[in-house]
């Protein structure tokens, strides 16, 4: 078995889509800015998963400079990370995520991310989330910023 932790922050800009935990939120009027669509969960669950099959980092994978992934689609993101993870011998036995600010509100769309996670993935993913009572970037409502854990075995 091995482990990976991940982490991803973005910033909050006016007038992109709100992408987080695989779902859209329309009813937000600021999303994340990056290089794909800024998801931070998935990006941190992608980021968990090549951490503990040592395939190094979404950066390192996805960054700027692979042109290809440029707008992407984090769903397609965390689709090759799995195909990369399992060419290497491994099964994702579980993923946590915790999303970290203070929009969207994740609570009552939590269980719609798990299932649409797993229904197109494949893989069990918990996600929980929390505030950090108007301290940081987050809290002051400038980014949003996500952590995730993953479990591998052979």
């Amino acid at each position: 078995m091995r482990t990976g932790i991940g982490t991803d922050v973005h910033r909050l800009v006016e007038g992109r889509p709100m992408w987080v935990a695989g779902l859209a939120w329309p009813e937000e009027t600021a999303g994340p800015e990056g290089h794909s669509d800024g998801d931070v969960v998935l990006h941190a669950i992608c980021d968990a998963l090549l951490s503990a099959a040592g395939l190094g980092d979404l950066g390192t994978n996805f960054g700027t400079s692979a042109p290809q992934w440029a707008s992407a689609a984090s769903h397609d993101l965390l689709a090759e990370t799995l195909l990369r993870v399992r060419a290497e011998g491994w099964t994702v036995a579980n993923v946590a995520a915790q999303l970290i600010g203070n929009r969207p509100r994740m609570g009552a769309r939590r269980t719609e991310a798990e299932a649409a996670i797993a229904d197109r993935h494949g893989i069990v993913v918990s996600i929980a989330a929390t505030t950090t009572d108007g301290l940081g970037l987050t809290g002051r409502g400038e980014g949003l910023a996500a952590i995730a854990a993953a479990l591998l075995t052979r």
